[in-house]
């Protein structure tokens, strides 16, 4: 994935406002969301992607745009600008990036699952997978019924035996719901579990109590605090989500130093912000298959094939 990310405008600042429909209704923090929705910024030949993630950013995309706006005009008098929200952070950040010029060949995304477990069980008889299973696959959990959950899991096993399973709980369980969960879990077909709980004790004390191995995600992007722990295994990065690009590579330098595998991770962000985290991902984490594969859930693109952002088709801001 080596997006060219060129401009077709003439101007050297420009915003942009882009609206994507999912495929099917995605659900969020408990909300339904037809489209997904963003801002695309560029500044002096670079471009940038801002899209808060409804139900896991603090901020909303009319914060987000607001915010923008104030920053585009203030780089215009010639000032340096300090964005406070995160996914404004971001999109600035990499806009205004000095890239490295030669980058790794990055691995190729694990395959993610999200949706209704008998839906997912008939859409996986289709798949290819039977005959070239996957090394790993990312399901979503804590979204359905404990026991339909459990049951795809056996199932899975059952199918892709050579399969490890990352499960996302995205901090929906109790202390006490997790640990029940987990102690059904057959641990040998479990990569890792991420963010079973919202606090980070919680989630520490569950993985003592079952053996489960571990992963931050949402801790990190709420800025809470955490330590090395012996079945913590990976810190899962969302950029968008933290913001700046220093303090994702801050996490990452301690991840290396508690000797912890780094994940680069999406959240439903257009081709644009995707190609901009492949980037990253080869630069911090180049033998780590990145958690990239949710562009499969838009059914449009605001890139075309030769890398040219398509200015014409969205909504000019600035």
């Amino acid at each position: 994935m080596r997006p060219v990310f060129r401009h077709s405008s003439r101007h050297s600042l420009a915003l942009y406002r882009y609206c994507l429909p999912f495929r099917q209704p995605l659900m969020f923090k408990g909300k339904w969301l037809a489209s997904r929705e963003g801002l695309a910024v560029f500044i002096n030949g670079q471009w940038g992607e801002i899209a808060p993630l409804p139900g896991f950013s603090l901020e909303t995309l009319a914060e987000a745009e607001a915010e923008s706006l104030a920053c585009m005009a203030a780089l215009k008098r010639g000032e340096k600008v300090s964005p406070a929200l995160a996914s404004v952070q971001f999109g600035f950040d990499c806009a205004q990036r000095s890239w490295p010029a030669s980058l790794a060949v990055l691995e190729p995304p694990y395959p993610l699952l999200q949706g209704a477990p008998a839906e997912l069980m008939a859409s996986l008889s289709a798949t290819h997978w039977q005959t070239s299973p996957p090394t790993r696959l990312k399901l979503k959990v804590a979204r359905y019924a404990m026991e339909e959950e459990l049951a795809l899991i056996e199932q899975l096993g059952e199918r892709l035996p050579t399969t490890k399973l990352i499960l996302d709980a995205n901090s929906g369980w109790t202390r006490e719901e997790a640990q029940r969960f987990c102690e059904r879990l057959t641990l040998e077909q479990i990569d890792y579990l991420e963010e079973p709980c919202a606090a980070f004790t919680d989630t520490i004390a569950v993985a003592e109590a079952t053996g489960v191995a571990i992963a931050l995600d949402e801790t990190l992007s709420r800025q809470e605090k955490w330590y090395c722990h012996p079945q913590l295994r990976a810190l899962v990065i969302k950029p968008t989500l933290i913001g700046s690009l220093s303090a994702c590579e801050a996490l990452v330098q301690r991840a290396r130093a508690c000797h912890l595998r780094v994940v680069i991770s999406s959240s439903f962000e257009s081709d644009l912000g995707l190609g901009l985290l492949a980037r990253l991902a080869c630069e911090w984490a180049p033998n780590e298959p990145p958690g990239l594969d949710t562009g499969n859930w838009l059914t449009e693109h605001v890139m075309n094939p030769v890398g040219e952002v398509k200015t014409d088709s969205l909504h000019r801001l600035y």
